[in-house]
């Protein structure tokens, strides 16, 4: 009787019995580098603030993105700064990012290859019910900056370099008023929804993104105490890392994102977010208005199929 040929269990150890031990070597380290390209074409690395994390965005965002093309997206999120930092070394793809004036210097060094508007939303002084420095009723931000630091109520900055700790530090300068080094000004060096918390704790008071604070307000009894104004307008940003300064950067899968978190339906997606559960959007959509602002770089275009 005919008997099938029986298929072997594994190829490399009859390749092993018949080739020299050089050009095995020289197979296993090809094979491994085809795996290794394989898999980093298929993911994606983002860079991005930890509010578009605290808020919940992303946990909408991100699955839709890998549903409709087929990445496996690697989210990193930490301040705008320290998300610019790994972009600047190769270490993302893409970055989310609300810092505009890094922002630009970033793209100015020639790090990103294009940027482009997303969304905004707008940040807010929080703080106890009581509000015991009296800053509600303040004419503006620096005003109520001027209360805080007067009455030497405990404040908690991020301190992370993130870009609601650099819009922080623009309005105490704003103020006229160093608070480094004073008893009641302190730094957590952690993101929004830790530093909430930690100012909920202490009773203290802090800037937030209105974003981060609507989706863990019901964790705290700190209350919006000084809101409204150009001077707190949130900006957010996609930035495509440059991929002729790092042959590591997945450049196609960067701009895919870029022109999907840009396009009518994922806009339409970020004007909705938030409003079932809080009444409100958490985010305005920008890319579609016209001047909505972003540096003047090519916008990233989406590839002809996902």
């Amino acid at each position: 009787m005919h008997q099938p040929a029986r298929r072997p269990a594994c190829v490399m150890p009859i390749l092993a019995g018949r080739l020299p031990p050089c050009l095995l070597m020289i197979l296993l380290s090809f094979l491994v580098l085809l795996t290794l390209s394989c898999s980093s074409k298929n993911e994606l690395i983002l860079a991005t603030t930890t509010s578009t994390q605290d808020s919940g965005l992303l946990d909408v965002l991100v699955p839709k993105f890998e549903d409709q093309y087929g990445y496996n997206v690697k989210t990193v999120a930490v301040g705008s700064g320290q998300a610019l930092a790994m972009g600047e070394q190769g270490e993302a793809d893409v970055i989310l990012s609300h810092s505009p004036k890094a922002e630009e210097d970033f793209m100015a060094k020639g790090m990103g290859e294009s940027r482009d508007a997303v969304m905004h939303n707008d940040f807010i002084i929080v703080g106890p019910p009581d509000d015991p420095a009296g800053i509600k009723g303040s004419a503006d931000a620096t005003a109520a900056f001027n209360r805080i630091a007067a009455a030497g109520s405990t404040f908690l900055s991020r301190g992370d370099q993130s870009g609601t700790n650099a819009m922080e530090l623009a309005l105490w300068k704003d103020a006229g008023v160093d608070p480094s080094g004073k008893g009641w000004y302190q730094e957590t060096g952690q993101g929004m929804g830790a530093t909430l918390g930690v100012a909920n704790d202490k009773r203290g008071y802090t800037l937030s993104d209105r974003g981060t604070y609507l989706a863990q307000k019901a964790n705290y009894t700190l209350a919006i105490l000084f809101e409204g104004g150009a001077s707190l307008y949130n900006n957010y940003h996609v930035i495509v890392v440059n991929p002729q300064n790092h042959s590591s950067v997945n450049a196609k899968a960067a701009r895919d994102f870029a022109a999907w978190i840009t396009s009518p339906a994922t806009q339409d997606l970020i004007a909705k977010f938030g409003l079932d559960k809080y009444g409100q959007s958490l985010f305005v959509p920008d890319a579609l208005v016209k001047g909505a602002g972003a540096s003047p770089t090519g916008s990233a275009k989406p590839s002809a199929s996902p």
